[in-house]
């Protein structure tokens, strides 16, 4: 097994020290939810979009797209070309209407709109979705720092996740930006540097790596038919990332919370615009390094160690860029590149942490106890970050004793627990007709289809119902669940009177009459 070299730990010890100095440096101002939670709404744009980008950069990205695509093609580069598609109508509408609407909680909307039911529901299809992906995070960074250094997988989990908690709890949002500020810099540097010694490495260079990988259609985009049951059909991922990302940007806490943070409306939408076009390169760079790893070990004959094959003799493709990295990469420089990766899994926790916090204070505590000071909100909030923080830790450990694809597993996971969000907010912003009656309908419909597709779909399906198995890829599980929401939503709002009378206000058509008087 490698360990790390002397000056490789002094890098890692220094970006360690420096994201505990900017939670301590924040700390003291952290005196009431309104700085806590939204940073005093004071923070510029640059920020706010290096931050935005950050945290959709995450350890999933960093380890998971490589290996992805070393193993077959850019398929799962789809999904993140539909960010831009959905930027278009996010920056004209979503982002002022959330402003105008919402204290600190995108779920607070939904509340608005159809009752305290379908708020407390949200938040909590929120908060189980992303509990999930922070134990995949964590798992991943353990995975990470074990291949390269031999380090043991459960301490990382543990001393990351105790640093990371350390930070959000003591220096709030305030403090997860700005080490997103400075993490999301050293990402794009690690991507630049591994980028460069792979051009540099390449035998027969960089044409000859480029040429081989398009030969062998490393860098196609997947099947264009029009099959549901193709996980690598383009239709499929394309369908999955336009209802994943305006789930992101219209019911995400993490995204919408980033619109909260901006001195104004203009400054919110460049925030947004420039997060996002910072992440599209990336994810393209992070593929990109995948197919150049897979021609390199080709045009080179370096055989890979035995400890990256499983017990059929295929290689684990997850692994094989760590190991590249710590047998490729110079002292020092190896320990940048794990310091990036380290960033990448961590700004996207810190960020959950505060956001989970958020949500549990303002869309269950305040319920609970609408008399309690603004202090006292702020000690649970505090208390969410550390509990959250904690199991975390726990499920990223559950998961290391699981050994799959990473990036499949975390696509499918995301898109069964994401709860139709999507689709109760098309339903709430479009429809004047919908209603609370109607958003319950469709809810039920979609946790009904959503149990009978988990349990029957996939290689290791808890029950096999022949012909009446879920019969599409995994991913389509959390479109179907959108748009059953939206259709059954509207259907039963038809049918079934409301119980309270609808405010258009909180309507697209009412907001615009609201916004041009």
């Amino acid at each position: 097994m490698n360990t790390l070299r002397s000056l490789d730990l002094v890098v890692l010890a220094v970006y360690f020290l420096g994201v505990a100095w900017i939670g301590v440096r924040f700390a003291r101002r952290q005196t009431s939810t309104e700085t806590y939670f939204v940073a005093g709404r004071s923070i510029p744009a640059w920020a706010m979009g290096i931050s935005t980008f950050a945290t959709l950069i995450s350890s999933i990205t960093f380890i998971a797209y490589p290996g992805s695509a070393y193993a077959g093609n850019w398929s799962e580069l789809v999904p993140g070309f539909m960010v831009v598609a959905v930027l278009a109508v996010v920056g004209a509408v979503i982002i002022p209407f959330f402003r105008q609407s919402v204290g600190m909680s995108a779920y607070e909307y939904f509340g608005h709109r159809f009752g305290y039911g379908a708020r407390a529901y949200s938040a909590l299809a929120f908060t189980a979705g992303h509990f999930s992906k922070m134990g995949f995070v964590l798992y991943l960074l353990s995975l990470i720092a074990h291949s390269m250094t031999g380090w043991n997988l459960y301490t990382v989990l543990l001393v990351v996740g105790i640093v990371t908690v350390a930070y959000t709890l003591f220096g709030g949002l305030e403090a997860v930006i700005w080490t997103d500020v400075v993490q999301g810099i050293v990402m794009w540097i690690g991507v630049a540097v591994v980028l460069g010694f792979l051009v540099y490495l390449m035998p027969g260079g960089i044409g000859k790596g480029v040429e081989l990988a398009r030969d062998q259609g490393k860098f196609s985009l997947g099947n264009g038919a029009f099959d549901l049951a193709d996980r690598t059909s383009i239709w499929v991922m394309s369908l999955y990332g336009m209802l994943w990302y305006l789930q992101k940007y219209a019911a995400d806490q993490t995204i919408v919370q980033r619109y909260l943070v901006a001195k104004s409306d203009r400054e919110a939408i460049k925030g947004v615009a420039f997060g996002a076009l910072l992440c599209v390169p990336v994810w393209t760079l992070f593929m990109l390094i995948g197919t150049l790893l897979w021609s390199y070990y080709q045009l080179s004959g370096e055989a890979l160690p035995a400890a990256l094959t499983d017990k059929a003799g295929k290689v684990m493709a997850d692994k094989v860029f760590p190991h590249f990295l710590i047998t490729h990469i110079p002292e020092g420089i190896a320990g940048l590149i794990i310091a990036a990766v380290f960033a990448a899994g961590m700004s996207t926790l810190s960020s959950d942490l505060n956001c989970l916090s958020a949500v549990g204070v303002e869309d269950y505590y305040r319920k609970l106890r609408p008399d309690a000071s603004d202090r006292r909100r702020l000690i649970v909030g505090k208390i969410i970050v550390g509990v959250c923080g904690l199991l975390a830790v726990g499920i990223g450990a559950l998961i290391a004793w699981k050994s799959e694809r990473v990036l499949t597993l975390y696509y499918a996971v995301s898109s069964i627990v994401s709860g139709g969000l999507a689709g109760i907010f098309l339903l709430a912003f479009l429809s004047k007709r919908a209603n609370r009656n109607g958003v319950w309908a469709g809810i039920i419909v979609n946790l009904l289809f959503t149990a009978w597709a988990t349990l029957t779909s996939g290689k290791n399906r808890m029950f096999d119902l022949g012909e009446w198995n879920f019969p599409w890829a995994g991913v389509m599980i959390g479109v179907c669940g959108h748009v059953i929401v939206l259709v059954v939503g509207w259907l039963a709002s038809i049918m079934m009177p409301a119980d309270a009378p609808v405010r258009d206000e909180w309507t697209l058509q009412g907001w615009l009459r609201r916004r041009n008087r």
